[in-house]
């Protein structure tokens, strides 16, 4: 394992935020298994090109992303590409991330912590602010199961282990904010309480250069009239 430039945690239920070099990497530990981390970025120079779930799933044609597949931005721009997994696999491209209408749909009436707040917390400590709240997270490590009647969606608590973790890899200088998320409510952090824990980030100054970024998913009739 390389190692890294800066190690950062993550608070149980909070928000943290990096800055990276096209390059460079960083990596997600889900310490201790049962942790869910949402994820966003945006170029480093223009905060209006994000990265974009929808988007993504056109250009990898993946529900979850696997080890080669980059992450695009609202410009189909790579920006983050996955580089090593030791995790099950399981992650989320289709949930969006947890803000203070989804705790009061679930019943709360005081202010609980959310995913939609920590992107800012995260960024806020870089100096930075986003233009705009972004609800389409990459959420790293959760368990979204499509069911066999391909209609009907599951949510289930993460599979991951101790330790696993996720190494991303951006393709353009970048800022990269996580949350620890805060949901206690519906069963997703792991088998037990459905506690929110802290998760680790470590910044890699390596751009695992044996992984290269695949272009965009085309027809076969398509490649065909390129060749």
């Amino acid at each position: 394992m390389s190692v890294p430039l800066a190690s950062l945690t993550i608070p149980a239920g909070h928000g943290k935020a990096v800055r990276l070099k096209a390059g460079q990497s960083v990596r997600v530990i889900n310490t201790h298994g049962t942790q869910v981390v949402d994820c966003w970025a945006w170029n480093a120079y223009d905060l209006e090109e994000f990265m974009c779930m929808e988007a993504t799933r056109v250009w990898t044609q993946h529900l979850n992303p696997v080890v080669g597949d980059s992450f695009v931005t609202n410009a189909r721009h790579p920006i983050l590409t996955v580089v090593e997994d030791t995790s099950p696999g399981v992650h989320d491209t289709f949930m969006a991330a947890c803000d203070r209408r989804r705790y009061e749909l679930l019943g709360c009436t005081h202010y609980h912590r959310n995913c939609s707040d920590n992107l800012f917390e995260g960024m806020l400590e870089l100096g930075v602010t986003p233009p705009r709240r972004n609800l389409a997270s990459f959420n790293i490590f959760m368990n979204i199961r499509v069911q066999p009647d391909n209609i009907t969606l599951a949510t289930l608590p993460t599979v991951t282990r101790p330790g696993d973790y996720i190494t991303l890899r951006a393709e353009m200088d970048c800022f990269v904010a996580f949350s620890a998320c805060p949901q206690d409510i519906v069963n997703i952090q792991g088998q037990g309480d459905n506690t929110p824990k802290d998760a680790q980030l470590q910044v890699i100054d390596e751009a695992f250069a044996a992984v290269a970024v695949k272009g965009p998913w085309v027809p076969d009739h398509v490649k065909a009239a390129q060749r």
